[in-house]
């Protein structure tokens, strides 16, 4: 990574530390003591972005209807997404935007693509090889992209596909009170004492960790979703480009599924592996029948919406070994993206600039800001900060990757693979499996 991005990104998690010390006006800490009703603070901040918008005549010159698919079928189903198209319409009268929410997005999307039902702005597959894109989005303008991050992740000969919906981080999401009933008064910071806090969660009638497991999408952190940073190398993927075994029980593959599989040996996670239950999670974990999610600062005003106060929730730094230091990832969220087979593509492009730029998703959503010069508003930022991780900001690799997965039918991002690697009897022997069927693929693709 280079220097000067790091510096940047320690210098803006600086300023939330300062900020949350004193006592700083912030999205979550206003929601939280606002009313009971998070939604409405949401909405609230859609209203005020847009306010603050500089003044100017609605552009009418653009209009007709789109459709924006989108895996957060919460903000469809609470109506926060139709404050953003009011506001939207409130810019461009003539415009319609309408909204499809898809539970199980990351297995869908791929149908969906393949369809050409992909609507005509979406949030781009993670596993779409950058050379793919072309096939199935057009090219943004490049306006879009001055002093973004990740603004070559979505890149392929020259042209930019996909803008950043938010910057997070991975980690620890707890429930304060969750642990004080535990008796767990100290915040882990190795995997050893990570595993006591369990122990006394679990002593506690407490679930310690929601998996979500029968979700799917969520475990692909225990995989893929981790493996670059604990390697604590955010290339480090492209190396199997050139090899028939990635996945080995001693690598950053291993390192994580045997934490995974410990969770679910010892009854550290819930009970019901089998069910979607993500939804239902979210209020386990706010009133503290759940204590922790292994997931990003996304999730964290999700909690707020569904009951928790915002003290009551905190942040820390996965510890996946005993050395008491840590890496940590500066990912994306989704990219959003302008269909290909989109009739009305300029009114589609209009859309994904005034979500990212306007609409507040971003913010009350608890992401840190996709362009340099704004300011993070999360405040557990600030505890998560306090442990000093090294964050390691992601990057794209090899298209050569998912090439060899997807030709492997490997479902990387997905979480199925994850799934059955948690609950195999013998790892090594799945992890053969999965070498065997990647070197196939490398051997029948050429590489």
């Amino acid at each position: 990574m280079k220097k000067s991005l790091l510096l940047a990104m320690t210098m803006i998690l600086t300023t939330v530390l300062l900020a949350a010390c004193g006592g700083g006006n912030n999205n979550e800490s206003s929601s939280s003591s606002a009313s009971s009703s998070p939604s409405a603070s949401v909405s609230e901040t859609a209203s005020a972005s847009a306010s603050e918008s500089p003044s100017e005549e609605p552009a009418a010159e653009l209009g007709g209807k789109i459709k924006f698919l989108s895996h957060r079928t919460d903000l469809i189903d609470d109506g926060t997404f139709d404050k953003y198209a009011e506001a939207f319409k409130a810019k461009f009268p003539n415009a319609e935007v309408e909204f499809e929410g898809i539970t199980n997005y990351a297995n869908d999307i791929k149908v969906r693509l393949t369809t050409g039902e992909a609507g005509d702005v979406n949030m781009i597959d993670s596993s779409l090889p950058n050379t793919e894109l072309a096939n199935y989005y057009e090219p943004l303008p490049e306006s879009l992209f001055e002093d973004v991050y990740f603004a070559d992740m979505r890149l392929h000969e020259g042209q930019r596909y996909g803008l950043s919906t938010g910057v997070n981080t991975q980690g620890i999401v707890y429930n304060k009170q969750a642990f004080a009933k535990a008796g767990v008064d100290k915040v882990p910071t190795t995997l050893d004492e990570f595993y006591a806090a369990c122990e006394k969660l679990k002593a506690a009638g407490i679930i310690p960790l929601y998996m979500n497991y029968g979700a799917q999408w969520p475990i692909g952190n225990w995989a893929e979703g981790s493996i670059k940073y604990v390697a604590g190398d955010m290339k480090w993927t492209d190396q199997f480009v050139t090899s028939d075994a990635p996945w080995q029980v001693d690598n950053a593959w291993g390192i994580l599924m045997n934490i995974a599989r410990t969770l679910v040996q010892k009854g550290y996670v819930e009970k019901d592996l089998a069910t979607n239950n993500w939804e239902m999670s979210k209020g386990e974990v706010a009133s503290g029948k759940a204590a922790m999610y292994f997931l990003g600062n996304w999730v964290i005003p999700q909690l707020i919406g569904a009951g928790a106060k915002s003290e009551d929730i905190g942040f820390f730094p996965l510890p996946y070994d005993n050395s008491g230091k840590y890496n940590a990832p500066l990912g994306s969220d989704y990219m959003i993206g302008v269909s290909k087979n989109s009739e009305n593509k300029e009114l589609a492009k209009a859309w994904v600039e005034f979500f990212v730029k306007e609409s507040g998703f971003i913010d009350s959503q608890g992401f840190m800001p996709v362009y340099k010069s704004q300011k993070p508003n999360v405040p557990q930022l600030a505890e998560f900060q306090s442990f000093n991780p090294t964050f390691l900001e992601d990057v794209a690799g090899d298209p050569k990757f998912n090439e060899i997965a997807n030709k492997a039918e490997i479902d990387l991002f997905v979480g199925k693979t994850t799934q059955d690697l948690i609950v195999a009897k013998d790892l090594q022997k799945a992890y053969d499996g999965l070498n065997e069927r990647w070197k196939k693929a490398r051997a029948a693709l050429g590489y």
